[in-house]
C-alpha cells in the first residue's frame, strides 16, 4: 500500500526531519471505524475504516448514511478554510461484493470537471497502478441536503476483502516520491546534473534546485541562455509534478535533441515549491494558510520561506551580466479546462506580444494535447502576485514568463471526437514535449545551430521520443483484467 510504502521512504530519505510530521496532520480521520448508528462491540467485515493520516493525505469526516452510503467531509488547507478540494484517503475491512456510494459533500469550487467525466482516481493493494473510475458511476449535482451545494457521488463495488483501497482527487505525487526520484538522479553521476538545497520550508522540508547543462560546452565568454522552472506551487495540482519529471527525464538522457539543448542551455528546475503543502494534502495553500502564488511581490523569509530563496535566486541571476534569463515557467493543473495551455503576460509592444506567442504555437506541433486556442495573454488584477505577472515585470522584455497549464481530467486532440484521460505517463510525456520545444525555438531564432547529420523533423523528435506508450494487446488486456472495482 502506498502510505506504508511512503512511509518507508520518508524514514530512508529524510528520518530525521519528518519526524513528528504526522502531528502536523491533525484534522485528518485516522483508522475511523465507521460502523451504523447503535452498534457497539467488535467492528463486523463490512464496517469500514477510513483512513488519511498518511503523507498528502485528507480527509477530515465521515457521516454514515445507511449500510451503503457514506457523506466524506474534505478537510479544509491547514490555516486556510476557503479552500477543499483535494482528497486523498484509504478503506478498508470491507465485504467482498460490498457497493457503496461516497458522497464528497462540502466542495469549496462549483465549476469543476466532474461535470465533463472526470473521475476519482482508486488502487488496491493487490493492484498498485492508480486507475480512473469509470465516468458512468460519477454524478456531480447540487445537493438540497447539504445547502445546495455541489456533491460528487461516486458508487462502488469492493472485490477483494483483504485489500486496502486508496481514493484521491488525482494521482498523487508525494514529497516524499520527489526525494526518492532525486536521490535516485544523484546516484547516476550524471555530469551535467547539479542538485542543491536551495532552502528549507517552514516544516523543515527541503526546496530542491536541479541545475542541468554541459559546462565543460560553455565558453566564460558567451552569454548563458537560462531556462527556469517552478512546480507544486499549488500542492493539490500532483500533474504538474508528472509534468515537471517528464522535463527532466527527457533533459537528462541521452537524446540527442537534449544533449544539443545541454551544450547550449542552462536548465534551472525547482521541482516543488511549496514542499508542507504537498506532504499536508492541501489543495492550495502552505502550512500556514497562504496561496504562495499570490505572494511573489514581497515573499516574507520566515512565512513563505521557499517562495522568498527562489525569488532571490532569480533577482540574482537576473542581475549577473554573463547570463540571460530567457524563460521562467510555472506549472501548473487545471480543474475546469481539458488541455495543456499557457497563460502569459500583455504588453504594449505588439511586436513583444508576437514573441511571445512563438514558443506556445510551437509547442502545438510537438504535442498533440497542448491546446494554443486554450492559451490566453492576460494582465488580470487577481493575478498580480503570480510568478508569471511579477517576473514579467521584473524580468527585461528579452524573457518570457508563462503559466504551463494542465488539465486534470483530459485532453482533446485534433481528430478526437470524446476526450481522452490523463494518464501519469501521459502527463510526464507532455513534459518531454515540453523540454524538445526549446531546441525548435532556439532553432528559429537562429541561436542554435543544428550539427547532426539528420535534420530534426518534429514527426522524427516524436518518434525518436517514444512518444506513444510502446504496450502491445496483451498488456492492454491484462490491464483491464486487473481493473480495480467496478
Amino acid at each position: 500500500m502506498e502510505r506504508k510504502m511512503e512511509e518507508n521512504t520518508v524514514s530512508d530519505v529524510d528520518a530525521g526531519r519528518e519526524a513528528g510530521g504526522e502531528d502536523a496532520l491533525v484534522g485528518n480521520v485516522n483508522k475511523l471505524i465507521v460502523s451504523p448508528p447503535g452498534y457497539s462491540g467488535t467492528p463486523r467485515k463490512g464496517h469500514l475504516v477510513f483512513d488519511a493520516c498518511f503523507e498528502s493525505g485528507n480527509l477530515g469526516r465521515v457521516d454514515y448514511i445507511s449500510e451503503f452510503e457514506f457523506d466524506l467531509f474534505i478537510r479544509p488547507d491547514t490555516c486556510n478554510p476557503r479552500f477543499r478540494v483535494w482528497f486523498n484517503f484509504t478503506v478498508e475491512n470491507v465485504r467482498e461484493t460490498q457497493r457503496v456510494i461516497f458522497n464528497v459533500v462540502n466542495f469549496s469550487k462549483t465549476k469543476s470537471l466532474y461535470r465533463d467525466g472526470m473521475s476519482p482516481v482508486v488502487k488496491s493493494t493487490s493492484r498498485p497502478k492508480w486507475q480512473r473510475l469509470p465516468a458512468k458511476n460519477v454524478y456531480y449535482y447540487r445537493c438540497p441536503d447539504h445547502r445546495r451545494n455541489y456533491v460528487m457521488s461516486f458508487a462502488f463495488c469492493f472485490d477483494r476483502e483483504d485489500d486496502v483501497y486508496q481514493f484521491a482527487y488525482c494521482y498523487p505525487y508525494t514529497y516524499s516520491r520527489l526525494q526518492h526520484y532525486l536521490a535516485t538522479l544523484e546516484r547516476r553521476n550524471l555530469p551535467y546534473l547539479q542538485r542543491e538545497q536551495l532552502g528549507l520550508s517552514v516544516q523543515q522540508r527541503r526546496l530542491d534546485l536541479l541545475t542541468i547543462t554541459n559546462s565543460d560546452h560553455m565558453s566564460a565568454e558567451r552569454e548563458k541562455k537560462l531556462v527556469f522552472l517552478t512546480a507544486r506551487v499549488h500542492p493539490g495540482e500532483s500533474p504538474a509534478s508528472f509534468v515537471c519529471q517528464g522535463v527532466i527525464d527527457f533533459l537528462v538522457s541521452q537524446h540527442p535533441v537534449a544533449q544539443i539543448l545541454r551544450d547550449h542551455v542552462i536548465f534551472k528546475i525547482v521541482p516543488m515549491l511549496n514542499p508542507d503543502g504537498v506532504y499536508l494534502g492541501n489543495y492550495r495553500c502552505s502550512l500556514m494558510g497562504f496561496d504562495l502564488n499570490r505572494h511573489w511581490q514581497d515573499p516574507s523569509p520566515w512565512a513563505h520561506p521557499t517562495l522568498h530563496a527562489v525569488k532571490q535566486l532569480i533577482v540574482q541571476m537576473n542581475q549577473d551580466p554573463r547570463v540571460s534569463l530567457e524563460f521562467y515557467i510555472d506549472v501548473h493543473a487545471h480543474s475546469t479546462m481539458l488541455n495543456g495551455f499557457m497563460y502569459g503576460n500583455v504588453f504594449e509592444d505588439e511586436e513583444r506580444v508576437q514573441r511571445q506567442a512563438v514558443f506556445p504555437r510551437l509547442l502545438c506541433q510537438n504535442a498533440p494535447d497542448f491546446s494554443f486556442s486554450n492559451t490566453s495573454f492576460n494582465r488580470d488584477v487577481v493575478k498580480a502576485g503570480t510568478g508569471r505577472r511579477f517576473l514579467g515585470g521584473l524580468l527585461d522584455d528579452t524573457s518570457y514568463c508563462y503559466t504551463l497549464e494542465v488539465s486534470f481530467y483530459s485532453y482533446m486532440t485534433a481528430g478526437s471526437t470524446a476526450p481522452v484521460p490523463y494518464t501519469e505517463e501521459t502527463y510526464m510525456k507532455l513534459g518531454r514535449n515540453v523540454a524538445r520545444t526549446f531546441l525548435d525555438y532556439y532553432k528559429l531564432n537562429n541561436l542554435i545551430k543544428d550539427n547532426r547529420p539528420t535534420p530534426i523533423q518534429s514527426s522524427g523528435v516524436m518518434s525518436q521520443t517514444g512518444n506513444g506508450v510502446g504496450r502491445d494487446t496483451a498488456d492492454r488486456e491484462k490491464e483491464k483484467s486487473e481493473s480495480v472495482g467496478h
